[in-house]
């Protein structure tokens, strides 16, 4: 095991990725410190929170909610969390049982930041409320069950994170029940209520049906993840017939019509890029949180205008941020060919301009609720027209993650699309846009904030030129490293 983790350690510090620049060090120190932070201010504030809102005990007021916690927990791990990966081929023609590789795997994977985030709530949590006169032994008990129940969600979603299936229960139910709480005034909080009340008890059976639970997914795993341990795992997958089409209409963009063809033909027959895509149409439904007034604080114009920035975006943010990931398979037969990289950096915007529109088009329906929502729906497509399709660009070149189209086929793959550089490059993609719409909206109005949107976008679009050379620039200086990092 020692020889093990040290070679873990040999391989992190010397991959591409630890040879990042010092401002994003800065950058994850920050996002890091963030998340850390939300969450113990969480857990150290709920408790007074929950008492100065008269809503109960916060302890019976947390069971309430606890289910939408935990459900979305688990969808959000299936979203976000990388799969353990197992460099498994250097290791299986040496004298070391299969089974002890898969083990040492999972426990590798139970220092996620996924599982040890968690902590940083339940436990000042837990504090707190022996602080404020709870009974110790079932507090401990308390904290001690509700991290294995999120323990039960890491193994669960190792088992089932291939099957979209699975997830579309996961996300119906967990939609539905919010539907019920905050729509149809359903209350569903009771029922939590019943599932997560006995975890502060003393009895024995709960703690024993817990600890069973997990026991029993961490076996399943395990064999599921150990009958995939051999070098040609996923290789004999039933083959799959493409119909030939050769996408003549796109001949018209002329020199971008080789790299458009190549991009099409990539999302229709990857089941990675599909996925990137079937993301890009969920967040067409992401206003309805904002729009039909389910939060009170998200009924602000500054923050309907954020709404309008996912909702048109969808596909920029879960395709677009990865170029020139899509094609680091074929990348460096790429870069020896002679193209320029001005149209290659050209198809990949033309492709988010479109997607952007389309996302409009499929989200009138918010017209429905009156034309207030759709503006800012077209407000948001503005601003990613003219602005975040740079961005998206410029972030790419930084963004070094290779993708393995057929991945998601494998035990042990990276079939994840999370990387905490795309999280963090992403923010001044929604946090530039806000500066200017709250700064001009405080200081005048909201419809001189709007006006200042749409100047700053029509400016963006006039400006492509200049802009484009200069994101040019930058992926000519990083292609060496993005070479090496896809090699790698």
């Amino acid at each position: 095991m020692r020889n093990y983790f040290s070679l873990q350690i040999k391989q992190l510090l010397r991959s591409p990725t630890w040879g990042q620049t010092l401002w994003m060090r800065i950058l994850v120190g920050f996002f890091v410190v963030y998340f850390v932070a939300v969450f113990l201010l969480l857990g150290i504030g709920l408790f007074f929170i929950i008492e100065e809102l008269e809503l109960g005990d916060p302890l019976d007021v947390v069971h309430g909610y606890m289910l939408f916690y935990v459900l979305g927990d688990l969808v959000f791990r299936y979203l976000m969390q990388k799969m353990p990966v197992a460099d498994i081929k250097q290791y299986l023609y040496l004298p070391i049982k299969k089974g002890k590789i898969v083990r040492l795997n999972l426990l590798k994977s139970l220092f996620s930041f996924f599982n040890v985030s968690h902590l940083f709530f339940i436990i000042p949590f837990g504090i707190i409320l022996i602080v404020e006169g709870y009974p110790v032994a079932e507090t401990c008990v308390w904290m001690a069950s509700i991290y294995i129940a999120l323990l039960a969600n890491h193994f669960l979603n190792m088992l089932v994170n291939n099957s979209k299936v699975v997830f579309a229960v996961m996300l119906s139910l967990l939609l539905g029940l919010l539907s019920l709480q905050f729509y149809f005034g359903v209350d569903v909080t009771p029922y939590s209520f019943e599932i997560f009340a006995p975890f502060s008890s003393l009895n024995p059976m709960v703690t024993g049906a817990l600890i069973s639970w997990v026991v029993l997914l961490y076996t399943l795993v395990f064999y599921q993840y150990r009958s995939q341990m051999y070098l040609d795992a996923g290789l004999l997958d039933k083959k799959t017939k493409f119909r030939e089409n050769d996408y003549t209409f796109l001949e018209r963009f002329g020199p971008l019509a080789p790299f458009l063809k190549m991009d099409l033909a990539l999302i229709t027959r990857n089941k990675r890029s599909k996925s990137a895509v079937i993301a890009g149409f969920i967040f067409v439904f992401y206003g309805l949180l904002f729009f039909t007034g389910a939060v009170e604080s998200y009924e602000s114009p500054a923050w309907q205008f954020f709404a309008g920035i996912f909702v048109t975006g969808g596909f920029m943010f879960s395709f677009g941020q990865y170029v020139p990931s899509w094609d680091s398979a074929y990348y460096p037969l790429l870069m020896s060919q002679n193209i320029r990289y001005i149209d290659y950096l050209n198809s990949k915007w033309y492709l988010v301009q479109i997607a952007t529109i389309i996302s409009t088009i499929l989200a009138t329906f918010y017209l429905y609720l009156g034309w207030d929502a759709y503006r800012y729906v077209l407000l948001g497509m503005i601003y990613n027209l003219g602005i975040n399709s740079y961005m998206v660009l410029w972030g790419g070149a930084f963004v070094k993650t290779k993708i393995d189209l057929g991945s998601n086929k494998k035990a042990f793959g990276d079939k994840s699309a999370f990387n905490y550089k795309t999280m963090l490059l992403i923010l001044p993609k929604l946090a530039l846009p806000l500066l200017i719409y709250g700064l001009t909206a405080y200081y005048f109005s909201h419809e001189l904030a709007s006006s200042a949107i749409i100047a700053v976008s029509i400016l963006g679009f006039t400006l492509k030129r200049p802009v484009f050379r200069q994101i040019e620039k930058v992926y000519k200086k990083e292609k060496y490293t993005t070479l090496k990092a896809y090699k790698s």
